[in-house]
């Protein structure tokens, strides 16, 4: 028998080899769907085994994800967003948050009919899998969303950016399916319940909160269905303080982050949950838990002092009350779906306005030459976290 030498322009030509191809990518598809479950990876319904077993034994189950966007007026989505898409009815999740960055904007470029193009593809590949499958949605507004960046004269400089962006989420056809509290200024600030847990989301797309917005931050906590709940959450764009190379710096970072933690411990706030800095890190500070959301679409970062760039990942979140340590962190790379565990993360970072805790950890669990080395870095007052 003779066999024709196939040559790489011909594999191309979708005259000649379209159905050979096929075949070709239907068979890798099956060996990597053989590989993935044979390893034990995934349980046959393709759910994670770990995130499988406790799929029953929380009051809450939260799936965060983050950074979705990829080149500025992108319409198209990084393999990871889609796996995590297609993974997340399996988790079960009771919410699904995001940390902003949903779109690719923050151009002065982009045209208005771009802008819509990018919230139309946002809603094809994320809204539109989660409204399907029933499950709310909560979000913040990132910089490339709705940049809060101000001109020389303190007006907004992506003012087109930001209206559309609110006339996208305020449409009823794109309802995210959460029950809010005050929605007032909705999407931008707003705060909303879920399983007996509060959540407030704030205008992080900027490093700086206005005051009366910060007043009305204040209130909102200090409210009744906010101090009746069994635990509060606050959910920003930018986080408290730098954790990443390249983000460690003013601006990367909410202004006064010590401020904004001291009103946030005032009023009992669990978890702080952001994005931006393209890095996962499990963190706390004080008494307050910090997830830096680790990024899906372009451009991941390493956390300060590592020379590798963090995985794109998905964190799920399982909270019952009634254990001393109320959350449970699973947290995948979402190129494998390989779990990233907590203790292989730096067991604290030194950022420029303060030491970040690994979530695990206390300040009592250092030794003497990470105190001292952080000292050196940062003096007392950024290390101690009063």
């Amino acid at each position: 028998m003779r066999y024709k030498t196939l040559h790489l322009p011909d594999f191309f030509d979708d005259n000649k080899l379209k159905p050979r191809r096929w075949a070709l990518l239907s068979l890798a598809i099956a060996v990597f769907v053989w590989v993935v479950i044979g390893s034990g990876l995934t349980s046959p319904n393709g759910l994670p085994q770990r995130a499988q077993a406790s799929a029953g034994q929380r009051d809450l189950r939260i799936v965060v994800i983050s950074d979705l966007n990829s080149a500025y007026g992108s319409t198209s989505y990084e393999p990871e967003v889609h796996q995590a898409l297609q993974l997340i009815p399996s988790l079960q999740p009771d919410l699904v948050l995001c940390s902003g960055d949903m779109v690719a904007g923050q151009s002065p470029k982009l045209t208005n009919a771009q802008i819509q193009a990018m919230w139309n593809a946002f809603d094809q590949v994320v809204a539109q899998p989660l409204r399907r499958a029933q499950i709310p949605f909560g979000f913040t507004l990132g910089n490339h969303d709705a940049s809060g960046a101000l001109d020389q004269n303190r007006r907004f400089r992506f003012q087109n950016e930001r209206d559309l962006a609110a006339s996208y989420w305020r449409n009823p056809a794109h309802n995210p399916g959460i029950t809010f509290l005050d929605k007032s200024d909705f999407p931008f600030y707003y705060t909303f319940t879920q399983n007996d847990v509060f959540f407030i989301v704030w205008d992080g797309s900027t490093h700086q909160i206005p005051p009366e917005k910060l007043a009305w931050v204040e209130r909102a906590l200090a409210s009744t269905p906010s101090q009746n709940a069994k635990l509060r959450l606050a959910i920003g764009h930018l986080p408290l303080y730098g954790v990443a190379e390249g983000r460690n710096k003013p601006g990367e970072v909410m202004a006064n982050g010590e401020n904004l933690r001291a009103l946030l411990e005032k009023y009992q706030v669990h978890t702080y949950v952001s994005g931006h800095q393209h890095a996962y890190y499990p963190g706390r500070r004080g008494s307050l838990e910090l997830l830096h959301t680790g990024i899906l679409g372009a451009g991941p970062r390493a956390l300060i002092g590592q020379e590798r760039r963090s995985p794109k990942t998905l964190t799920i979140l399982d909270f019952t009350f009634d254990q001393p340590d109320k959350v449970k962190y699973t947290t995948y790379d979402m190129k494998d779906l390989n779990p990233v565990e907590t203790a292989s993360l730096p067991r604290f970072l030194l950022g420029q306005n303060g030491r970040v805790m690994r979530r695990d950890l206390r300040e009592t669990d250092l030794t003497p030459g990470e105190q001292q080395l952080c000292m050196n870095s940062l003096g007392a007052s950024l290390c101690k976290a009063n």
